[in-house]
């Protein structure tokens, strides 16, 4: 056991985590010959594509300092905010991380937050300065910034650089060196902490866990804690590119374990794994519960689809255990899932692995938060969707939830930055220069008002450079109104929205104005309205398309031609009466877009 190392990597997003643990594998001789490729462990269609790490993914390695043999296992951890939960769960399981800070950016808001997840797991940090070769890098101002931020010695910061592999034997020695061995008792009871999961269609769900206590051999009997189910362990084995089975794996090690598991609620995410015949005491302090930012329905496109769209979900959430959701109906799109998400990039994700690995076509409403409404009688309502809101003559007070938002800046973009967080009601805590001309910023606003654009208008005014980090901070009143769309007369429920008095009118306009150009034009009126219980605050008309029916008229008395006008009119009419107004999938993701 004292020759296993169990680290991970954190950093920013685009810092060059993926492109460094490139080079380690290549430098251990895990990966050789036509494997190698660039971002070996993003395996997703996804993460190539878009050049970021959504999944954490485990690989072992081995390597031999001063004569003795080493097991290494590497977990790379994602960057952005959206996929923080994906970083809580490596961190659980190892004992040190890799902290890579760009050379050329220096520290950044995620940053921070990362290593401040894994100082309170109590994880030897080793600090490092990736992209040392690019021209731009500023190694004396960043190893200062990492300095003062871990207080470590400016000796102990590595210099190194994913693309020509500077620096990468000083950090495999350091992780030798730095890094505590696992603690465990391979001969005490067994415990293992569920880390990660996933379907596989011939084999059922692989689990992924790290071992505290104990051993685990091929063929055992092992119980699942929390749900009391009992398996046999029909292959276990350690995570190379591919799995490799093996006879046994003890305390400290990592590895995988498939037991033909076939309905996705069995395995849970921090779950421990013990024998039947010899269970360990108590189950393992598994890491926090998710706490979904953000909620949205999905829907599928024909309704018979509905009970694939829950298993798709269901095999999705062991691959992602921020997920979660719950069964919910809408009078527009039938039978549907109300989803939690992390933020909107989980979402947009989330969204295209149903259209990539299930052929789901789905329809996704508006996205909103988790409000919670006060009524007269003193009862409490948790609203995830506006029509759970009560009515207005039993309301009493609505409680939207509020966060605090740390922005760090380069000082000439702090005007504009504290411009739009002041207009989406934040007030400013603190600020503080970090080094040099960057500036720290800390917010209180509500998380309502970040979740369509803000992070994107945010890298637009600063040009790339500010960088973002939140977390909730508990609940305020807030004068919050229901905000009803109306074709018709009749209620869309999927579009309408919970919204701040203040913004609704506006809002509610531009909605209007959206859904006049996408909705296509019908044989009879359609009157779009936005509406604030029974009062209509816009209102946009989409003309009927008419048959020129005095056309035939040459000449003649008025009346003939009016005779034909009134009688078009009732026929419009009728059909008005009759007529229902379909609502493209577009109008739909478009309110997400209303700038």
């Amino acid at each position: 056991m004292k020759n296993i190392r169990n680290f991970c990597i954190i950093a920013h997003i685009d810092h060059g985590k993926s492109t460094l643990a490139d080079r380690l594998l290549e430098y251990t001789g895990t990966v050789t010959g036509k494997a190698m490729q660039s971002q070996v462990l993003d395996n997703m269609d996804l993460e190539r594509e878009r050049g970021i790490t959504i999944k954490s993914h485990a690989i072992q390695m081995d390597y031999t300092y001063k004569g003795e043999k080493y097991t290494l296992n590497l977990l790379d951890t994602p960057g952005h905010v959206d996929f923080s939960y994906e970083v809580s769960r490596s961190i659980a399981a190892c004992e040190g991380a890799l902290l890579i800070v760009d050379a050329t950016q220096g520290i950044q808001a995620q940053t921070i937050s990362n290593l401040y997840q894994a100082v309170d797991n109590g994880l030897e940090i080793i600090p490092i300065m990736n992209k040392m070769d690019m021209p731009n890098a500023m190694p004396e101002e960043v190893r200062d910034e990492i300095v003062e931020l871990i207080g470590c010695d400016p000796d102990d910061v590595i210099e190194a650089s994913g693309r020509t592999g500077l620096g990468v034997e000083q950090i495999l020695e350091a992780i030798i060196e730095k890094i505590p061995a696992p603690q465990g008792d391979p001969n005490a009871p067994l415990q293992a902490l569920i880390f990660d999961s996933q379907f596989n269609s011939f084999r059922g769900i692989i689990t992924y866990c790290r071992i505290l206590n104990g051993t685990l051999r091929s063929g055992d009997l092992v119980k699942f804690v929390n749900t009391g189910k009992e398996y046999g362990a029909d292959e276990i084995g350690v995570l190379r590119l591919d799995q490799i089975p093996k006879k046994e794996l003890s305390a400290g090690n990592v590895g995988y374990i498939i037991s033909g598991i076939k309905t996705a609620q069995e395995v849970k995410v921090g779950d421990t794994i013990t024998h039947v015949n010899r269970p360990c005491t108590e189950a393992i302090e598994g890491f926090k519960e998710v706490k979904p930012m953000l909620f949205a329905g999905i829907y599928p496109i024909e309704t018979e689809d509905y009970e694939d769209l829950r298993a798709s979900i269901e095999k999705l959430q062991l691959n992602d255990a921020s997920l979660t959701f719950t069964p919910e109906s809408s009078m527009a799109l039938g039978f549907g899932f109300r989803c939690g998400f992390l933020g909107l990039l989980h979402m947009e994700i989330i969204q295209e692995r149903l259209d990539r690995e299930f052929n789901m076509n789905v329809i996704t409403t508006v996205p909103n938060v988790m409000y919670i409404a006060h009524t007269n009688k003193g009862e409490v309502i948790e609203m995830h969707n506006p029509s759970d809101m009560p009515d207005a003559s039993l309301l009493d007070f609505v409680e939207e939830p509020y966060i605090r938002a740390q922005v760090i800046t380069p000082a000439s973009f702090i005007g504009p930055i504290m411009t739009l967080c002041l207009d989406r009601r934040g007030v400013l805590i603190n600020q503080q220069y970090i080094a040099g001309n960057r500036m720290e910023m800390v917010f209180e606003m509500p998380l309502g008002e970040i979740v369509f654009d803000f992070y994107d208008k945010l890298k637009s005014i600063s040009k790339g450079y500010a960088s973002f980090d939140y977390y909730q901070i508990g609940y305020k009143p807030g004068k919050l109104i229901k905000l009803d769309i109306l074709l018709n007369g009749e209620s869309v429920d999927a579009l309408s929205a919970l919204i701040h008095f203040d913004n609704a009118y506006d809002f509610g306009r531009r909605i209007c104005e959206k859904l006049k150009e996408l909705i296509p034009r019908q044989q009879f009126d359609i009157a779009i309205q936005a509406a604030i219980g029974a009062k209509v605050i816009a209102r946009e008309t989409i003309k009927q398309v008419r048959k020129d029916v005095t056309a035939k008229c040459y000449g003649g008395d008025i009346s003939r031609k009016r005779k034909l006008l009134e009688k078009q009119k009732k026929g419009k009419k009728r059909m008005k009466q009759i007529g229902n107004v379909e609502v493209p999938q577009k109008a739909f993701l478009a309110v997400l877009k209303i700038d």
